[in-house]
């Protein structure tokens, strides 16, 4: 935990982390309003101790708009990255294990996944099943399965060439079970590493889709829909789209510096580096 503390990354990019997932635990059960209750009379208003970050347009309370933003921003990221993992990784050590044909058309496929990213696989699941969160996040998860199906397989290939491998299959262990006993645990480092840097690529893919419409749909709070919503307002009140902005950039600096700070510690390389 010293080591960790001691990366700068680490630090700043966990507690900029913290504070966006304990901002979304707290809107669960208490934010300041309803944030998709409506209020003409208050509309438009800028920051005061009665609504600190204003209102939007419809007289909604846009801090807890953004505090309720945080829990779709989290999900979506989970979700996702929990598609890529459980998806890329299988893919990637069949393909290391299996080498030859299995090898190419896993890797083949991932150069197709690669060709449809992820607002034109959304455009194509919301053409069919309709605009939605939970198309797009079909659409970020399928676009991140060749992300990591292509990690998986280049360092589960690096851990098939060491002595205890070759040992392990003198002494009569099947594949599989080398896979999973010592190839998967020796493979994790690089993934909770690209994991949570593909979380804060998540959480903007999340907000671009909304913002196009093809994410969250009203009345529900998301970040890239407040962006949406804001431009038409900005001469009048530019905080609609300042504190939904800053709270996409507050996440995905503090989802990648955390990424950066485990990678730092995690590698050996890079220890060896410093």
């Amino acid at each position: 935990m010293r080591r960790f503390l001691r990366n700068k990354n680490f630090t700043l990019g966990f507690a900029l982390s913290a504070a966006v997932v304990l901002m979304a635990v707290v809107s669960l059960v208490w934010t300041p309003y309803d944030g998709n209750r409506m209020n003409a009379r208050e509309r438009l208003q800028g920051p005061s101790w009665a609504h600190p970050l204003g209102t939007d347009q419809y007289g909604r309370d846009t801090l807890s708009r953004v505090m309720t933003g945080a829990v779709n921003s989290i999900i979506v990221g989970l979700v996702t990255v929990a598609i890529g993992l459980t998806i890329g990784v299988g893919l990637g050590l069949l393909a290391a294990y299996r080498g030859g044909m299995t090898d190419e058309a896993v890797m083949r496929l991932s150069d197709l996944l690669f060709g449809f990213p992820a607002v034109l696989t959304a455009i194509l699941i919301t053409s069919i099943l309709g605009p939605s969160m939970v198309n797009a996040m079909l659409a970020i998860g399928i676009f991140y399965i060749p992300v990591f199906a292509r990690l998986t397989r280049a360092v589960a290939r690096v851990v098939w060439e060491r002595e205890y491998i070759t040992a392990a299959r003198a002494c009569g262990i099947g594949e599989w079970a080398i896979t999973r006993r010592h190839v998967l645990p020796n493979i994790l480092s690089p993934l909770l590493i690209q994991g949570t840097i593909q979380f804060a690529v998540a959480i903007l893919a999340e907000a671009g889709l909304s913002y196009l419409g093809l994410g969250t749909q009203p009345p529900h709070a998301s970040w890239g829909r407040m962006l949406n919503e804001a431009q038409t307002y900005m001469s009048a009140n530019p905080w609609l789209a300042i504190f939904p902005g800053l709270a996409i950039a507050w996440a995905v600096l503090g989802f990648n510096l955390l990424g950066d700070g485990l990678r730092d510690t995690l590698d050996p390389r890079m220890v060896r580096m410093r």
